[in-house]
């Protein structure tokens, strides 16, 4: 697929964040997918991916088998992570997906840099400990990046676990080339491929052997990357209230029923009959 015109990414972006917004509704799914087509811009071709997404949750109940039949608008990585969220055995929520991907639309919109947008997509990942095999294999196809990035990638995509990711863009980067020459060496060769500025190489170098959120912390402090979102904590005490007042409604039936025992009245089952059954 080839890149499409801004305004779809920002279409999109409106679009995931809504869903994200409006998810916790009682409304169905395809309802409010079908009211946010009539509030997303007719002159897109997004209305008419919502109509696939629609036909596809009626048909399957699930959306990532209409986004990756749509690959040539929606992204493999944005399959990859609407697929995680809607696989049964995962922990990726949904709601994070979509908040995912609402900041990856809005950078896409602002020309992200295939840098930048490589170590937001790999930081989404990692911190999510979602499958970097899979994962990868979606981001090397992403239109953004070119023959170099994608092969670059898969090669990642093998090496992920056995090396650092610091090393791997530390020996990519002009940063490393610079120091090559330094060192007075005859024949220094230019990585292969060399993907990488030295601004990415130093923080890589000075990130080598240490926890990787120091890596993703500095890369996006220096590249200006959108922060990844992370899974909000439900606060216990929200539930906390109604919880015990359903406890105190609990007790106040019970103690009716020992009162009205104690009386010799006996318990007075009709109370729990359902007047449309008297059965």
């Amino acid at each position: 697929m080839s890149k499409l015109a801004r305004e779809e990414y920002v279409e999109q972006a409106y679009l995931f964040r809504a869903m994200s917004q409006r998810m916790n509704s009682t409304d169905p799914v395809q309802e409010m997918l079908g009211n946010l087509r009539e509030e997303i811009l007719a002159t897109t071709n997004l209305p008419l991916a919502i109509d696939y997404l629609l036909a596809e949750l009626n048909h399957v109940g699930t959306m990532s088998t209409a986004m990756g039949k749509m690959a040539h608008y929606f992204t493999p990585y944005q399959t990859y992570l609407v697929a995680a969220a809607e696989s049964e055995g995962g922990r990726f929520d949904m709601n994070l997906a979509l908040l995912i991907l609402e900041h990856e639309a809005k950078f896409r919109a602002a020309e992200a840099p295939p840098n930048s947008m490589f170590f937001f997509q790999f930081e989404t990942i990692s911190r999510n400990r979602l499958s970097y095999d899979h994962g990868l294999e979606a981001i090397s196809q992403d239109p953004i990046f070119n023959n170099d990035w994608s092969r670059w990638i898969l090669k990642v995509r093998h090496q992920i676990g056995m090396v650092d990711l610091a090393d791997l863009v530390y020996v990519h980067s002009d940063h490393y080339l610079q120091r090559q020459r330094q060192t007075g060496q005859v024949n220094v060769q230019t990585p292969d491929p060399l993907l990488f500025g030295e601004k990415e190489g130093r923080i890589a170098l000075a990130n080598r052997n240490k926890e990787p959120g120091f890596l993703f912390s500095a890369l996006q402090r220096q590249l200006n990357y959108p922060a990844v979102p992370k899974p909000q904590r439900r606060d216990p005490n929200k539930d906390l209230l109604p919880k015990m007042l359903r406890n105190l409604e609990r007790l106040e039936v019970r103690m009716k029923l020992l009162e009205d025992e104690q009386r010799d009245r006996g318990i007075d089952l009709s109370q729990f009959y359902d007047p449309r059954n008297p059965e």
